[in-house]
């Protein structure tokens, strides 16, 4: 006779979460640890009961919105390779849309995030609930139906035993290395109520290994016969690398093999920064080494990478007519863009078989390669030392913070210029020291994905680099820093505006129409002069340390002060000169741009864009 246990489905979510763990090459990993949450009445008499009341083994953590927490245990999940997760529990209505945003983030970023948001009664009988939005064409379909856009997984539980087959799929994808992302559990507030009489079995520990899938023998003779008959060989560095622990071997085949390799955002810090065959970042905020001998390869080998528009300059990077492409990918979907030769395995794995069967293979690169090097490491030298007469610069600023950073420090970052600025110029201290979001670029990752960075590496200062427009947007987690004490250096880069969209729109013709910070003038444009925001202030009153830094002795000064802080977060209002971010290194961005304008200079961008496209590559 089977046991059974008598639960509400909510109380069985928790225990079964609180027993799942994964295992990859033999270490064994709890998998949740913890759960986010902000209780409304679609789950906290649901779940909050469940974790009130339970014996269980999961930290509470209070989230103040519901986006921002959700964020934050992305960024978590990120930084411990995606081997623990942090479930996020919302209300019904707003609440659960909040993390819709969040869901797609970490969906395109191939990052496990639970998402358990509340939902209308299954039962229907109280409708229409308080948020509830009534969809027409029908009943049964709610809010939560939005989840399914960008959720790898999604169900909704009508009734408790349903849970069952819910979580189990959850957990397939949660845990699957090809088909990760975002899941997104719809939980009835009726439902998470009701009691059912669960199998004991279901709760008990319940491992998910991750096996490496190993290159063939005829995938290693498709690529040898591709890479050797290539003279000027790139490879490109994803965060797929990172994830597949294969740093010893991507060095070992690059270095026998004398292949030079660029960085996606993903793939960046991975191998030091300085190793002799690392160009630095690529495509549209890449080096100008990477670049440069991106436009004259032959062959380009794509380890772990998704080849995003950013990577690839839109595709118009690669110049060389005759270049080839090889992609090493877990993922299939991944494996053949670009219109590579689609080699689906884990990336230790598949380099190590490469390695292998190279025999004697050598690229012809001679000086090449150290040429580019010294030449790009003079000129981040350069930009670190920067003095405008206009005021501090940005480039500046980030070179005082790089140089101020352990080697074990974090540096965590999500959307407008300083992404550039960081995949050109960062120097990272260790493998795990650098941690940008640029598959969503979803601002106010930066700030809220840095508290989940701390949560997941608290020996190390974590740097999270922000510009005024993202700390606006989403500053919701500086009070849960607060609270938890939790130190994050909140570098926050004041521009009076989305610089990074001003440029792009003034490259394109365009007149800084509604990308500054500016105050209405009196005739009702936003031209007057920007408001004069105290960003410092701002943080103080919720809690943090803070400094003004209006030049580099100042943020110097600040840095070294802030050391005294230990358990709660510190901000530096940083107030930087407009348009001081990283230029553009022979790189381009395909955007639209209007076909006709009333704008002589829009007309000409158009022109150029034209141009432009007859550069790049159809797929």
């Amino acid at each position: 006779m089977t046991k059974r246990i008598r639960l509400t489905m909510a109380q069985a979510i928790v225990k079964f979460l609180d027993n799942q763990y994964i295992e990859q090459d033999g270490i064994e990993n709890k998998f949740v640890n913890g759960m986010f949450a902000i209780f409304g009445h679609g789950c906290v008499t649901g779940i909050g009961e469940a974790l009130e009341n339970m014996d269980h083994n999961l930290t509470f953590y209070q989230g103040k919105n519901e986006q921002g927490m959700a964020l934050a245990a992305m960024a978590y999940s990120k930084q411990k390779d995606r081997k623990e997760i942090i479930p996020c529990v919302s209300s019904i209505g707003p609440g659960a849309t909040n993390m819709v945003t969040a869901a797609a983030c970490a969906t395109a970023n191939r990052i496990p995030l639970l998402v358990l948001p509340g939902d209308t009664f299954a039962t229907r009988q109280p409708d229409p609930v308080l948020q509830q939005a009534e969809i027409f064409s029908s009943v049964g379909t709610t809010v939560n139906d939005s989840f399914k856009a960008v959720c790898r997984y999604f169900d909704r539980c009508d009734r408790p035993e349903q849970v069952m087959s819910a979580l189990i799929n959850a957990m397939r994808v949660l845990t699957d290395p090809a088909d990760t992302g975002a899941v997104g559990i719809a939980m009835p507030q009726d439902v998470e109520a009701e009691a059912y009489d669960y199998p004991e079995y279901f709760f008990k520990k319940r491992v998910w290994h991750l096996d490496r899938r190993p290159i063939t023998q005829n995938q290693i003779d498709r690529t040898m016969e591709i890479l050797k008959e290539s003279k000027r060989p790139l490879a490109i560095v994803g965060g797929g690398v990172r994830y597949s622990a294969a740093e010893k071997e991507l060095i070992e085949f690059a270095e026998k093999a004398n292949i030079p390799f660029g960085e996606t955002q993903a793939g960046k810090g991975i191998i030091p920064w300085d190793h002799k065959l690392n160009l630095g970042g690529i495509g549209v905020t890449g080096t100008l080494a990477a670049n440069r001998i991106a436009k004259e390869a032959d062959l380009v080998i794509g380890i772990g990478t998704r080849f995003t528009d950013f990577t690839t300059s839109s595709k118009w990077l690669f110049q060389n007519p005759d270049v080839k492409f090889i992609s090493l990918n877990i993922c299939a979907f991944d494996a053949f863009k670009m219109d590579a030769e689609g080699i689906i395995c884990d990336a230790k794995e598949g380099l190590k078989g490469l390695t292998e069967n190279l025999g004697d293979y050598k690229s012809e690169y001679t000086v090449e390669i150290e040429e580019n090097k010294n030449n790009w490491n003079k000129i981040v030298d350069e930009a670190y030392t920067e003095e405008l007469e206009e005021g501090f610069s940005q480039k500046k600023a980030v070179g005082i913070i790089n140089k101020f950073a352990k080697e074990q420090d974090v540096v965590v970052c999500a959307a407008g210029s300083l992404p550039g600025d960081l995949q050109r110029y960062w120097r990272p201290g260790d493998s795990r020291s650098y941690h940008v979001e640029y598959g969503f670029s979803n601002m106010g990752y930066d700030l809220n994905g840095a508290l989940g960075v701390k949560m997941a590496q608290p020996e190390s200062e974590v740097f999270a680099m922000v510009g005024d427009g993202g700390y606006l947007m989403l500053n919701s987690e500086v009070y849960t820093m607060v609270q938890d004490y939790q130190k994050v250096n909140i570098m926050l880069f004041d521009n009076s505006g989305w610089g990074c969209i001003e440029d792009l729109q003034n490259s394109h013709g365009g007149n800084s129409y509604g990308t500054q910070f500016t105050s209405r003038a009196a005739d009702g444009t936003l031209t007057a002069p920007p408001l004069p925001i105290d960003f410092a202030m701002n943080a103080k009153s919720l809690g943090c340390a803070a400094y003004t830094c209006r030049n580099a002795e100042e943020l110097k000064e600040a840095l070294e002060d802030s050391k005294q802080y230990t358990d709660r977060p510190v901000l530096f209002d940083i107030k930087v000169a407009p348009g001081s971010m990283s230029p553009g290194y022979e790189s381009w961005w395909r955007v639209g741009v209007a076909e006709v304008s009333e704008n002589p200079d829009v007309e000409k961008s158009y022109e150029a864009l034209v141009k432009e496209i007859a550069k790049t590559r159809d797929y």
